[in-house]
């Protein structure tokens, strides 16, 4: 029996500029089965590519999925999505794949990001029925991107500033969940506080890379469900875990 991932052909509809920095694509894909977990990525393959990398589905109904697309200064997908022949064009998706589970006692969440997670923070938000607070760090004006009566702090830049508002922020009582995703040499700093600062117990936070600074050797597109399955069946700590992601992702 195959153990490969489903994937399926998708077709670019629709491409819609929604700030400079990032790309809404509209793919109209049949079959496709989404989890419901609100943070569920895909992999995207695109036109003359190989390699997949890795979007946060912001919704999905009726056939037509949505995929927000932040535009870097180099990459396969920027300089795709980009390209007067995107709309129309023919992807591949992996069959998605997601990792927030707030503990069923949680009385709140968290989420802080940059722009790469807005999606991600934008569908928890509408989703969840818990108290939700939002630190986003990006280089765009966005006001309208999350929900109207969500409290959300905004600061500008590209997340590298993040570490520093999560050492200084002030926790609600009582137990709770904090989502984080951004770039990955800051989330590997902000999970060591988590873990040995803040002493919070591994299903009371999750803590994503989802891309590594220019400048530095481009990282592999890795799924991190296998790595995250294994360890846990190896009875591996989280800080060793995310050690085994981070290097695989190298």
């Amino acid at each position: 029996m195959s153990t490969r991932a489903r994937t399926y052909d998708a077709h670019v509809v629709r491409r819609e500029r929604l700030s400079a920095h990032l790309v809404r694509l509209e793919l109209a894909v049949d079959g496709f089965v989404s989890t419901g977990v609100p943070d569920e990525w895909v992999g995207l393959v695109v036109p003359g590519q190989f390699q997949s990398r890795y979007y946060t589905v912001r919704s999905y109904a009726d056939g037509r999925l949505l995929l927000d697309v932040v535009v870097h200064e180099t990459g396969l997908v920027t300089e795709w999505v980009l390209r007067d022949d995107c709309a129309g064009s023919t992807v591949t998706i992996t069959e998605p794949k997601g990792s927030f589970e707030p503990p069923a006692d949680a009385q709140w969440l968290m989420l802080v990001g940059d722009l790469t997670a807005l999606p991600a923070i934008a569908r928890i938000a509408e989703t969840t029925d818990l108290p939700t607070r939002v630190w986003a760090e990006v280089p765009d004006h966005l006001p309208d991107y999350l929900p109207s009566d969500l409290a959300v702090t905004w600061r500008d830049g590209h997340g590298a500033g993040l570490a520093e508002v999560v050492e200084g922020l002030e926790w609600p009582e009582g137990e709770g969940y904090f989502w984080m995703a951004g770039e990955s040499a800051q989330m590997r700093a902000i999970r060591t506080h988590l873990m040995r600062v803040r002493g919070l117990p591994a299903a009371s936070y999750d803590v994503m890379g989802y891309w590594r600074a220019a400048g530095r050797r481009q990282p592999r597109a890795v799924d991190p469900g296998p790595i995250w399955r294994a360890g846990k069946a190896a009875g591996h700590s989280d800080e060793q875990i995310w050690a085994r992601y981070d290097e695989a992702r190298s």
